[in-house]
């Protein structure tokens, strides 16, 4: 089984993981965060054999490793109407919830083993067909300096009840940026991945 990773934004390159200047989490410095790299092949090898249909997908940061899995559909015939697709996203829910009751341990026994080799935290998910669930997963406070006209836009989605408050406009506003920009975000990992390889090979 072959694992699928994503990197994030500040995902480790293949010269080791971008560092952070100065900053700490959990005791870890960010400057000596270890390649996490070979995460989504290590975790292949590590998950027991039918948890997931295929591959999980992967994504690394620095401050975490999100696994998600597809689980096998959900049994049964539902109707192609607005009830039976609810029905059906109830049932997958509830499948979801089921794996996730069942291998608790196991996947927290997983998530330590992870961390201690990548120095990370490890969340979990899943996913059938359409509906996909996240376990818990890391709230990262980010330090932002805003000027007015930031502000105001961020005033502007809360007033309007888009979001709750000035974080959850930001988070709102990050996610649409990743929805509309994933061509452009590639481009720029690739670059950012050869910069790193340039500075560890050095002037030649």
């Amino acid at each position: 089984m072959s694992g699928r990773m994503h990197k994030g934004w500040h995902g480790a390159g293949p010269g080791g993981g971008r560092s952070g200047r100065g900053g700490t989490r959990g005791g870890w410095q960010q400057a000596d965060l270890p390649d996490a790299g070979d995460a989504a092949a290590w975790l292949s090898g590590r998950l027991p054999d039918g948890w997931f249909t295929g591959a999980p997908e992967v994504t690394v940061d620095r401050e975490e490793i999100v696994i998600v899995g597809d689980l096998p559909p959900v049994e049964g015939e539902y109707p192609d109407t607005d009830a039976g697709r609810a029905e059906r996203a109830a049932a997958a829910s509830g499948r979801i919830s089921r794996f996730r009751e069942e291998t608790r341990d196991e996947r927290i026994d997983i998530a330590r083993q992870a961390e201690h080799r990548y120095q990370r935290k490890v969340a979990w998910g899943a996913r059938i067909g359409d509906v996909s669930e996240l376990f818990t997963t890391a709230s990262v406070p980010v330090m932002t300096r805003l000027r007015q006209p930031e502000r105001m836009v961020l005033d502007t989605l809360v007033d309007s009840g888009v979001a709750r408050s000035r974080s959850d406009a930001l988070a709102w506003a990050v996610r649409l940026v990743g929805r509309n920009a994933d061509s452009w975000l590639a481009d720029l990992r690739e670059a950012m991945a050869k910069v790193d390889e340039l500075r560890t090979r050095g002037p030649e």
